[in-house]
């Protein structure tokens, strides 16, 4: 057994340094920056929570950059409820909401 077992430590969560550095850059999200791997489902969510995270990046570079998720999270087999990268962030508006917002604004024209 070796000496980390046997203190109780465990491995670092996520990808260590040394396999990060042997992904591919389109294994990125953000392959210039290689910022977002995409090599599992669980960095394939990471991904989509942490996406706006991402700064010094373009609106191009975002759109390049969501088509590589959705992409990922097809073969992942990971559901994503956005349809654009611009939704990301914003929080859902159940659809008794939206009629009531419709209303309202049609009342005021």
């Amino acid at each position: 057994m070796s000496r980390s077992k046997k203190r109780g430590k465990k491995r670092p969560a996520g990808l260590t340094a040394k396999v990060r550095r042997r992904l591919s850059a389109t294994q990125f999200a953000f392959p210039k920056e290689r910022k977002e791997p995409l090599n599992d489902a669980k960095h394939v969510r990471n991904a989509i929570a942490r996406f706006d995270q991402v700064k010094s990046v373009s609106d191009a570079e975002r759109d390049k950059a969501w088509r590589r998720i959705k992409k990922a999270a097809k073969k992942y087999d990971v559901s994503i409820s956005e349809s654009s990268w611009h939704e990301l962030g914003r929080p859902a508006e159940p659809k008794k909401q939206k009629k009531k917002a419709k209303k309202a604004n049609a009342k005021k024209v």
